[in-house]
């Protein structure tokens, strides 16, 4: 399977070696505008300055890890040339664009799937079965404030120019709230503050979202980007319903600022009336490792045609649920997801 990756920033980086390790994928090209140092294994292969020279190889697979503002635009370009499409979430800045990748892939035919990394997670998959084994209605509490400085809150200014925190993490988040609830969302609320004069005028460094769901459960999620932001319970993943509660453990996280910090999970805490009930995961994948995971799912999905539609409408959700939470920010008042969905 020929593949191009577009964007060498620290996800696509990590694709590219995931596919270099993998029997089913053959590397034949890697984009980026600028020149960028690689590790060993990927200095080889031919290096690009834009998506068109990407396109012009003929891949059969196009690996999309740019800023968020592009992956509407070149997703829908890649499977218009015949490739399948792996994209970076957010899948789009705006839910119209989403909904119009989605469309060309159904179109098409072509396999689109969406980087919801902890998909591939084992740790969180079990938060996720332990939380439905609890029942419903649920309270979701969770967060990720992470506190960077350096090339780290160079990169969130960066990413900031498109897409906020709660858009570009809170997508993660949501759609754990959403797989484990499976019902419908209703409405959203946030409140969201600019902490930084380094950052546009229009856009929020720190926000926090609230939403309603049509089976009774309701979810919160924060989210903060910069040298200012407190490492205090940075790191909050807690899922509560009538019957108990299931919590990602305190002991065993790195820094915020820290990739492989943001998925690890280490340990969950299932407390029931009766008793509780800790649940060690002492052999966790790393970032790379989970990357690789992610891109074997995708070669397989593409190998024995795996029905995608499911993957995509929850995409499409998620993003959704966070865009509002944009829009409820901007506006003040709380947005009935109805109209916007």
């Amino acid at each position: 399977m020929k593949v191009v990756v577009i964007g060498l920033g620290n996800m696509g980086r990590s694709h590219a070696l995931a596919y270099h390790n993998h029997p089913e994928a053959e590397i034949i090209g890697l984009v980026n505008r600028s020149e960028i140092e690689l590790v060993d294994a990927l200095k080889d292969y031919p290096r690009l300055q834009t998506f068109e020279e990407g396109l012009a190889l003929g891949p059969d697979l196009v690996c999309i890890a740019t800023y968020s503002d592009s992956h509407a635009d070149y997703a829908i370009a890649a499977m218009e040339a015949g490739a399948d499409v792996f994209v970076e979430k957010p899948i789009a800045t705006n839910v119209q664009d989403a909904m119009r990748v989605v469309a060309t892939a159904q179109r098409l035919g072509r396999k689109l799937i969406v980087g919801y990394i902890l998909r591939y997670h084992p740790s969180w998959k079990r938060l996720i079965q332990e939380a439905r084994d609890l029942g419903g209605p649920y309270v979701f509490r969770m967060n990720l404030n992470q506190q960077s400085s350096g090339p780290t809150w160079d990169t969130h200014k960066a990413l900031m120019q498109t897409t906020s925190p709660l858009v570009d993490c809170g997508v993660h988040y949501v759609d754990v709230m959403c797989q484990i609830t499976d019902a419908k969302p209703l409405r959203v609320s946030a409140m969201g503050l600019r902490l930084s004069d380094e950052i546009a005028p229009e856009m929020y460094n720190y926000g926090q979202l609230q939403v309603w769901f049509d089976d009774g459960s309701v979810g919160w999620y924060e989210a903060g980007w910069g040298p200012m932001m407190s490492e205090t319970a940075f790191f909050v993943k807690d899922v509560v319903s009538p019957n108990g509660a299931v919590s990602i453990t305190d002991g065993n996280r790195a820094a915020s600022d820290d990739v492989d910090g943001h998925t690890h999970v280490g340990g969950l805490l299932v407390h029931r009336p009766a008793g509780d009930q800790l649940i060690e995961m002492p052999h966790e994948p790393g970032h790379q490792e989970l990357c690789d995971a992610e891109q074997a799912f995708v070669i397989d999905a593409i190998l024995n045609d795996v029905d995608l539609a499911r993957h995509q409408s929850d995409a499409v959700q998620s993003l959704g649920i966070c865009l509002a939470a944009d829009e409820s920010i901007r506006t003040g008042r709380p947005v009935e997801l109805g109209a916007t969905q």
